[in-house]
């Protein structure tokens, strides 16, 4: 080993002598731009409750659609067919019949749907107009019906009915009285937990059984909370996760008939904690599961942590999750996960020590050619530790980069370590992608995300800011080729960043973003009220914090914009108006500002449909390549 290395040095050192420079850098291969955005050849598993069947999603007429097989063939049945849009979800209803839900051309209306295991009997059981369906509980013991929400009386509540999962005859078991946002039931589906809101203040509801009424258990400022996780075993108190006289929010039993927390289960002092992993077949509290930088366990049973070390050494190298299983808990689903690939499935019975491998999910990407997301940590101009993550491009120096900068959508959310189609597609153009949870980003405990309340285009972009000059104080970053790309609050960020520090950036990338927040908050979907005045206090009132709203809208100050940019946006998104776009760009045409605005008729929050996900990234990488100097696919240039 020592000679081989000696050589090599000798190679490097002759390259050097005899040519004049270090051996030249080399990048992959250029990935054709479609194999990061296409739709995923099998993804989704799923085993049925007695783990005799695998349902999962594949494409069929370019839409996911879901197909079943039995388990040990190789042959699926495809049993739903859908053209229009991919199915955007599905659940075992029960061993022979699976329910899903689909909306129409982006509108988040999603209704229910049934068919057989073998395609047989569909039924369309929620077939009602502007009408949103969400689930609440499947009824593992009820083979006939589950318990949904529906916005059917009322458009801006949630009622809770039975459903009958042949028919669709259904039943109302709990009118929302028009303050209560969610519903939960105990382990034998009985709806017994409500959460409501003031708008401020958060309540749980609790009862004794489905005969009696809601009563009040606790209510909180929103900024404090506790949330019910599930019931105890016997039914009888909750498990919970509360931040409640606490910044990072911790896993607390819960003693209902005391009103109180009472055992501390499990905190961490860097980040939040609500995962709280459970055995229904055993009656056992297992673990919990939390996100640093990256995903951690921590166990309190022994055979559940056992199965994880086990496979974890099968898999060395990736994430390992345990995504379903069998009602009997013998046969389970595992899913890898890691920052260059989205990973396999794999199936896995404990009687027989069976271990399959079922499907990689995207194969024809290879890891090899992509790039590691590291993760990163700066300091924010008022002394606030940021937490982010940088992918530089493969086979290139950290020097001297052109830079994507991409701030997460939400706000209230955060990016985490894994496999990101965007970032991987842009760092495999040329570009370092740079990702920061800034504050107001969740998990990263209460005082972190109040710290962005009021602070749109204010504190929250100067983190944003302060990580592009932390990036250019490393020579990663060019400082003349820098720019930022963001979805939904990102694509606000990216406005804002263009228009606040418009020597920042040499381009811009919005899509479905915010540009004006007075008609943000006149076009939010009706079920959106209920909390319409916790969002005054994140984001500021539209009157009583005017200038606020004006200062930090950039439809306000689009004459400060002058690089170019890319808006897309889709026309039936009912969270982002179609005007919010509408009114940005109008106003950059007006100064003659390059823009470039790309609306899909058939999308809402963001582009679901296969063929639109490839018109729009083959727009950003030509329209990057032009003012970024990146890599250019041919198919992208004509």
């Amino acid at each position: 080993m020592r000679y081989r290395l000696r050589a090599i040095s000798f190679l490097v050192a002759l390259s050097i002598f005899v040519f004049g420079c270090a051996p030249k850098e080399e990048m992959p291969r250029l990935i054709p731009m479609e194999d990061f955005f296409k739709n995923p050849e099998n993804v989704a598993f799923s085993l049925s409750p007695d783990g005799e069947h695998l349902a999962l999603m594949k494409p069929w007429e370019n839409r996911l659609n879901v197909h079943v097989q039995k388990i040990g063939q190789e042959e699926a049945v495809r049993i739903t067919s859908a053209t229009e849009r991919d199915i955007a979800g599905y659940f075992w209803a029960n061993n022979s019949r699976i329910a899903y839900v689909q909306d129409t051309a982006g509108d988040e209306n999603y209704r229910l749907y049934a068919v057989n295991i073998d395609g047989a009997d569909f039924k369309e059981l929620t077939p009602f107009e502007k009408v949103q369906v969400r689930l609440i509980d499947r009824l593992e013991d009820d083979d006939e019906h589950m318990l949904i929400a529906m916005n059917k009386r009322n458009p801006r509540v949630f009622d809770a009915y039975r459903i009958n999962i042949n028919t669709g005859d259904m039943e109302m078991i709990a009118q929302n009285p028009g303050n209560i946002t969610s519903w939960q039931t105990d382990h034998d589906g009985n709806l017994r937990i409500a959460g409501a809101t003031d708008g401020v203040n958060t309540s749980v509801l609790y009862r004794d059984s489905e005969k009696d009424d809601f009563k009040v258990l606790i209510t909180t400022n929103f900024k404090e909370t506790l949330q019910p996780l599930f019931f105890t075993f016997d039914n009888k108190n909750m498990y919970v996760a509360s931040n409640i006289g606490r910044y990072k929010t911790a896993i607390y039993e819960y003693d209902i008939e005391k009103k109180e927390t009472t055992r501390l289960l499990f905190e961490h002092p860097e980040v939040d904690v609500s995962g709280l992993m459970r055995s229904d077949k055993r009656k056992k509290i297992t673990g919990v599961v939390f996100l640093v930088d990256k995903r951690q366990y921590h166990f309190f049973d022994e055979e559940r942590e056992q199965l994880q070390k086990n496979l974890e050494a099968r898999l060395p190298g990736y994430e390992v999750v345990i995504s379903g299983s069998s009602e009997d808990e013998r046969k389970i689903l595992v899913r890898t996960y890691s920052d260059r690939s989205l990973g396999s499935y794999y199936y896995y019975n404990l009687d027989t020590d069976e271990f399959l491998k079922l499907a990689d999910i995207s194969p024809w990407l290879n890891e090899d050619e992509l790039a590691e997301m590291k993760p990163i940590t700066y300091t924010s101009r008022d002394g606030l530790t940021i937490h982010g993550y940088l992918t530089l491009p493969k086979g290139l120096k950290s020097k001297n980069l052109p830079v994507v900068v991409n701030p997460h959508g939400g706000p209230w959310a955060r990016d985490a370590w894994g496999f990101n189609p965007e970032v991987q597609f842009l760092a495999n153009r040329g570009y370092a992608v740079i990702q920061m949870n800034f504050r107001t980003s969740t998990g990263y405990g209460r005082k972190f995300w109040e710290a962005g309340f009021k602070q749109w285009g204010l504190a929250i972009q100067d983190d944003i800011t302060d990580g592009v000059h932390w990036l250019i104080e490393q020579g990663t970053a060019d400082s003349k080729r820098v720019g930022i790309y963001g979805g939904s609050f990102g694509g606000y960020a990216t406005l804002a960043g263009v228009t606040f520090t418009p020597d920042l950036y040499a381009c811009g990338v919005d899509y479905v973003g915010v540009s004006n927040l007075f008609t943000l908050m006149k076009s939010v979907p009706p079920y959106w009220e209920p909390m319409r005045e916790m969002f005054y206090e994140m984001m500021g009132h539209p009157e009583k914090d005017k200038e606020l709203w004006e200062k930090i809208s950039p439809i306000f100050h689009a004459d400060k914009i002058k690089v170019p940019m890319l808006v897309a946006q889709g026309a039936n998104d009912p969270r982002v108006n179609k005007g919010e776009s509408d009114q940005i760009v109008e106003a950059l045409k007006k100064r003659g500002i390059d823009v470039e605005y790309m609306v899909k008729d058939n999308e809402g929050h963001g582009f679901r449909n296969e063929e639109n996900r490839f018109d729009f990234y083959r727009a950003m990488e030509k329209f990057l390549g032009k003012h970024l100097g990146g890599r250019v696919e041919e198919t992208a240039k004509q």
